[in-house]
């Protein structure tokens, strides 16, 4: 007996919730937003780190709960723990970001936890070298992988000597850092002037905001931040080619310009990549992957940074295909322009474009990710409504159109990383080659 698939469900519009925002007397940015359901809230703090010391800004994240004046990494643990809670830290260019959870009743000592160690964190010596040990053994193995090798050579190539262009430290680099530094930098740049704080969850928000108040407005520093300048120029030119000898794959990157989520052409854009290579029957992936059979993931993403954007195509192959796989990349691109999405294939990813916002959006995890990352982009969480609305409004012509202007591969950048002995030959027949 056969049953029929059902047809999909009629689409439900995209309900969003309404931050409560206030703003410390210390500068500190607050996003509260009451989201019940589930007895937990959600954590974001972000503070401003443009033009710190990356290496020393990494293990200042991987160190911050390490300890404090007055409680040791166990302590706090036990604080949190006891309430069902969790932090963890991280950092990039742009910014020193703590990120956590507790259950809602337990979000003042989760807070009261988070305003000590802000205000007050020794970084042991200890815990410190363990750390430092324990991030240079980890790059020391990244720096071996083809994927963090290539995107390294792909950001200095594309932003030189912006600080996008050079987004991991190095193992070396991490070695050179001392306890004094971390200690120095949080001084000088881990404040509340220009950081911000998103909760989200099952919370009142007026009693979250006095919590807030009670456990962080205190917490000072000295210093302002320093904004990060726009990206420069995205300028082409030859063919990357990272030699890798023996490498029995390569690694296929093409990056090409972007608009920022305030551009007119945003929700085009967004449409325009997922059908050429954004989710799993793009045409990216149907011809690489499953025509040709040359890669088993090839994929393509429009990445928004506070600084700029980039759009970014990434296939890894076989040695023996690259060249013929670059090919089919290349002419992708130019497709997207000669032969537009029909209004079949335009609906079906912008329903996978809708679709992915409400999954993103489902939980209180999800809309404290999205408030945060907006709010960087000084955009509200009513944006994405907004932009749902503009996705449904893009037509094939509007994709051909920013397909036509954006995805030209003579416009892109490309890093091809493999075995220069074996694909340099085959390579030089698409184009001019150059070394990192």
């Amino acid at each position: 007996m056969t049953i029929p698939v059902p047809g999909l469900a009629p689409e439900v519009p995209l309900s969003l919730p309404v931050p409560v925002e206030r703003t410390l007397p210390n500068g500190l940015r607050v996003l509260l937003t009451r989201r019940p359901g589930v007895p937990l809230a959600e954590v974001r703090l972000s503070i401003p780190a443009a033009h710190t010391d990356l290496a020393a800004a990494d293990l200042l994240a991987s160190t911050l709960f390490s300890g404090t004046e007055t409680a040791s990494m166990t302590e706090i643990a036990r604080r949190l723990q006891g309430v069902g809670g969790a932090l963890g830290a991280g950092a990039d260019p742009d910014r020193i970001a703590v990120s956590g959870n507790s259950l809602a009743t337990g979000l003042p000592e989760l807070l009261e936890t988070l305003g000590d160690i802000l205000k007050a964190a020794e970084y042991p010596e200890a815990p410190f070298e363990v750390e430092r040990s324990r991030t240079i053994d980890g790059l020391s193995v990244a720096e071996q992988q083809p994927d963090f090798q290539v995107s390294r050579v792909l950001d200095a190539r594309l932003w030189g000597d912006h600080p996008y262009g050079h987004q991991q430290p190095t193992a070396a680099e991490v070695a050179a850092v001392e306890r004094q530094a971390v200690l120095a930098l949080h001084a000088s740049r881990v404040h509340p002037a220009g950081a911000r704080l998103v909760i989200v969850g099952d919370i009142d928000t007026d009693a979250t905001a006095a919590a807030v108040e009670k456990a962080l407005g205190d917490w000072n520093g000295a210093g302002e931040p320093r904004a990060m300048e726009p990206l420069p120029g995205f300028e082409s030119g030859p063919m990357i080619l990272v030699d890798r000898p023996g490498s029995v794959q390569s690694a296929i990157r093409v990056a090409y310009p972007a608009v920022a989520r305030t551009h007119p052409d945003n929700a085009a854009q967004h449409l325009t990549n997922l059908v050429f290579g954004g989710y799993f029957t793009s045409r990216l992936v149907m011809n690489l992957r499953e025509t040709k059979g040359y890669g088993y993931s090839p994929r393509s993403r429009v990445d928004h940074s506070p600084a700029g954007s980039v759009q970014l195509a990434a296939v890894d192959v076989a040695t023996e295909v690259t060249a013929p796989a670059l090919a089919e990349v290349r002419a992708e691109l130019r497709g997207m322009a000669e032969n537009p999405p029909s209004e079949e294939e335009l609906g079906l990813a912008r329903r996978y474009a809708l679709g992915s916002i409400k999954l993103a959006t489902a939980t209180q995890a999800g809309v404290a990710n999205y408030i945060s990352v907006l709010a960087a982009a000084d955009l509200p969480l009513s944006w994405l409504a907004e932009h749902s609305e503009r996705l449904r409004e893009v037509t094939p012509a509007d994709v051909q159109r920013v397909a036509a202007e954006r995805l030209d591969p003579d416009r892109a950048v490309t890093v091809v990383l493999g075995d220069g002995g074996e694909i340099r030959g085959p390579l030089a027949e698409l184009g001019e080659i150059a070394a990192p």
